[in-house]
Formats: C-alpha cells, structure tokens, sequence
C-alpha cells in the first residue's frame, strides 16, 4: 500500500518535488529497484487472461520470467544499470497489514468462484488478479534468472524499499524504483514511479526528490514521517477521517505526533488504543538493512547463454529463439563504452562543449572507478556535457 494519498498530497503542495521524465533519460544510471513488487506486477499483467496465466509442462506459473527477462533487457537497452532487491521477512510491525492483505485475498477467492460458476467474465478478470500472491518460487527463479543474465541482486534482510533508499542514500546508485510510496519516507534521496511499466502503457516516469519534498512542504524529515504516519501506513492503525491534507495541516500546526495527539478533538477524531506510531517512526528512520553498505560493488557481467537456455527453455518452455536474441541484446549493452553515472561521483568543475585531449588516461574522482589507458602513445579525447549529470564519451585514438 505504501503511504495513502501521498502522491496526490505531493501532486497538490510540493509540485516542484516531482517532475515527468523520459525512459530513456536514466541512459547510463545504476537504479535499485524494488524486485518483489516487480515481480507481482509481472504475476498480475504478463499472459494474464481471466484465470488462464503463462506456464510451463509441469503447469507451474511464468508470467514473472517473463516479465523479468524482457524488462531487464529493455532496461539495459537503454542504457541503464538495474540493481535488483528482493525482500526479507517483513518486520512485526506489518503483521495487521498483512492479515488484512491475507482476508483480501481470501473475500477474492470466494467472489472469483462465484463469477466463475455464472460466467461473469469481468469479474473473473477483476478477481483473479486480486487472489495473487508472490511466492517463494517465483522468488528465487527470478533471483536465478538475473543471476543468469549477469545482472546483481541484493538481498534485504526486511523491507526492499528501505534497502533500496539506504543503496540510494550512500550513492551507490542514482535512484531507486518502486510503486510504493513509502521509498519517499524511508528518506530515498531519489524515487522512481512506473519505470518498470510495461511500453505498450506508454506511461511517463515520475522522479520525486526528497529534499524538494520538504523544502515545498516546508517540514523537517521527522515531520514528513509523522504526516505519513498520519496519513496512513503499513505499519500501524491510521486515525479514521484523517487523509494527506489533513495530516499535512496537522504536523505544520503542532509540529509532532505527540503534539497533535495532545491537541486534537478526541470527539471527532479517536485514537486507535495502543498506537504503535512511535515504533513505525523508527521504522522508517531505522529500518532493518545489510550492513556495510559502503563496501558493496556492483558488476554487471557477461550474460550465461547455455545457463539461461537450460532455465528458460528446456525448464519453463521459453523459445529458443528468444532467449538468444534477448543474450545477443544483453551481450551489446554490456559492451557499450560508458561509465555507470551517480549523482555526486563526477565533480562538477565546469561544463565543457569542447574535446579535452589528455595523454595516459583520464582519472574521475569521488567513488567512479579510474580507467586508465596504458598505452604511452595514445591520446584519450573526451568530451564531457552537464545533463543533470555528466555523460562521458571516450575514444583512444594512437599517435603515429
């Protein structure tokens, strides 16, 4: 669910923290993404028609293969570099959230039998995507499947998206991508709605800046967590007739949960008993992440021709065709000379139009790796442009 109304909220009080982007504009950025959440979205939309779903000899659901294998491909087509996290058990917190989840699918079952024994084909559409469940098979195929395909994946140890937010937050990747909201409050420096959306929606990216966000706002982080709480989300009770706008002019009059919990008219607004707001404060400002976050490397390698074959064809009735043409388009991304771009990694000294030739090499400070020429009779020209970030192009040309 993520955070209710925030995307409105935002849409309404912090224009300038979202802005419409192009696909192609993350050309050259490493972006986690949320992988369990993609992998629901391939479940409910790839091959989906009524109950009928993709699968394989042994009748085992494909859909999320699918969808992986072509998605990941179009992304590196693009040039962007996909740093896949999967979750881990979600924390206590979530567990009336869950429930509720769990009672949702369970009313959906009862209503798909029901359209299924009068025929009713919209319901049946309408039902059956909402009796999905991510497993943990299509869970680890996906994580085989992008190993496969030379692509690297993170295990959380809870919640994917605070994961994510952290990788984000220590510069090791540009942004992150989610449909959840609760990227924003978990503190993503960057967040990235619908870039895993399929092409035929033709729908725009939405990049959101937390530093925007409260600079429209005009709320501290704290605060921001507080609205989201207030708001409503996954972890605790919300105050029943309180959405984004009203918890937004709450938090800006009384400056805190506690305050607002103190000021409030108990009459009209009733505080769930036990509120467990202080434990999802510290959620979202101390979630559960991997440790050692500074020391992580990412590499994107060489994708396994005969692994992915074995997997995708002779295991789960892929066509071999396909996955030939989706190596030889992996294989071609990889190869294209260009070095993975992160907010801060490239100083930003000056914004240059004209060719800089330089002998040896060229050495790019704070965090990108140095590439270096060892020729002595070459000359590296490179020309750098400032496009909310630099874009390197390097030719070795030899002296004669």
């Amino acid at each position: 669910m993520g955070i209710k109304g925030l995307t409105k909220l935002l849409a309404d009080k912090a224009p300038n923290s979202m802005k419409q982007q192009k696909f192609e504009s993350y050309d050259g950025r490493q972006i986690a993404i949320d992988a369990s959440l993609s992998i629901y979205q391939f479940l409910i939309v790839v091959g989906r028609n009524g109950t009928d779903t993709l699968t394989n000899e042994a009748g085992e659901v494909t859909s999320h293969l699918f969808g992986m294998f072509g998605r990941t491909i179009r992304l590196m087509e693009a040039g962007i570099k996909p740093v896949y996290v999967f979750d881990g058990p979600p924390p206590d917190l979530k567990r009336k959230e869950i429930a509720k989840r769990y009672s949702k699918r369970e009313v959906a079952a009862q209503d798909l039998a029901d359209a299924m024994e009068i025929g009713d084909m919209e319901d049946i559409e309408k039902y059956s995507k909402q009796t999905v469940k991510v497993t943990k098979k299509h869970t680890d195929d996906c994580k085989k499947l992008l190993q496969l395909m030379g692509v690297p994946i993170v295990q959380a140890p809870s919640e994917a998206e605070a994961q994510c937010a952290v990788l984000c937050k220590s510069d090791k990747v540009y942004a992150m991508a989610s449909e959840d909201m609760d990227s924003l409050a978990f503190g993503a420096p960057r967040f990235l709605r619908h870039l895993m959306e399929p092409v035929s929606r033709k729908v725009a990216v939405f990049e959101f800046e937390i530093m925007k966000v409260l600079e429209d706002l005009n709320l501290s982080m704290d605060q921001f967590i507080d609205v989201c709480i207030l708001s409503g989300c996954d972890y605790c009770e919300s105050i029943r007739g309180i959405g984004g706008q009203t918890a937004l002019k709450l938090i800006r009059q009384h400056g805190s949960l506690e305050n607002v919990i103190d000021k409030i008219n108990k009459q009209r607004y009733r505080i769930p008993d036990d509120w467990e707001y202080q434990e999802a404060r510290q959620l979202f400002k101390e979630p559960s992440v991997v440790g050692d976050v500074e020391k992580m490397q990412f590499q994107w390698n060489a994708p396994d021709e005969e692994g992915l074959l074995n997997f995708l064809v002779g295991e789960n009735g892929f066509k071999g065709d396909r996955v030939v043409r989706g190596v030889e388009k992996l294989t071609a991304s990889n190869n294209k000379s260009s070095f993975p771009l992160l907010h801060s990694s490239v100083t930003r000294a000056a914004s240059l139009s004209t060719p800089i030739k330089m002998k040896v090499g060229l050495c790019i400070s704070q965090g990108v790796d140095a590439s270096w020429f060892q020729s002595s009779r070459s000359v590296i020209q490179c020309t750098l442009k400032y496009t909310g970030g630099f874009r390197i192009f390097i030719r070795e040309d030899k002296i004669t």
